[in-house]
């Protein structure tokens, strides 16, 4: 999603300044997509609109960063500036379809390597623990490794651990790998036999 950036921006840019601290007020307050924090409200305040684009891309990724400044223009009733970024969002999407479809087996090879191997990592990984504590404080918050270690069962703490993957941009899932290798080796590499 190559416009979404320019996208959130234009639309920040368009609020007046009042708009734009009831902008940063809602988004404190609006619904996230589980596995997805906060700003902080300190680090929030302060920004620009080209500081909170920066932010929002960097903290929710493009799509959803996109996806969530629409919802808060909506809760604010500007529905022409929701709407414009809503065109951006299917013609994004739009382009994606038409690649996916036009060759499948690409798009699956083309897949992370966590992400090809979802249910097999969910089945097969023993020591969650370890990758937990690999991951810890550079991919997972304090809260998201409890959670997942809360969980009592091996594939129900890898099911938790998944949950937290659509935020995650392609280092997190590199260091998820790594620390798979790390832990467990073997399992790894039959895997990318496959």
């Amino acid at each position: 999603m190559r416009q979404a950036r320019d996208a959130i921006l234009d639309a920040l840019e368009n609020l007046t300044a009042e708009e734009f601290k009831k902008f940063k007020l809602k988004l404190l307050s609006v619904q996230l997509r589980e596995g997805y924090g906060r700003i902080p409200r300190g680090t929030l305040m302060p920004m620009d609109a080209i500081d909170l684009t920066d932010k929002l891309v960097s903290f929710y990724l493009e799509a959803y960063g996109l996806e969530l400044t629409m919802t808060v223009l909506r809760d604010m009733g500007m529905q022409e500036l929701a709407e414009q970024l809503q065109t951006v969002i299917r013609r994004e999407c739009g382009a994606v379809a038409a690649a996916t479809s036009a060759s499948p087996q690409r798009a699956a090879r083309t897949a992370h390597f966590i992400d090809r191997h979802r249910q097999a990592l969910i089945a097969r990984v023993t020591d969650v623990d370890g990758v937990l504590d690999a991951l810890f404080g550079s991919v997972l918050t304090d809260d998201q490794y409890q959670a997942v270690r809360a969980e009592t069962t091996n594939p129900n703490k890898m099911r938790k651990l998944f949950s937290f993957t659509p935020a995650w941009d392609l280092t997190c899932k590199d260091l998820l790998l790594k620390a798979l290798r790390e832990t467990l080796p073997y399992l790894v590499q039959d895997l990318e036999k496959n």
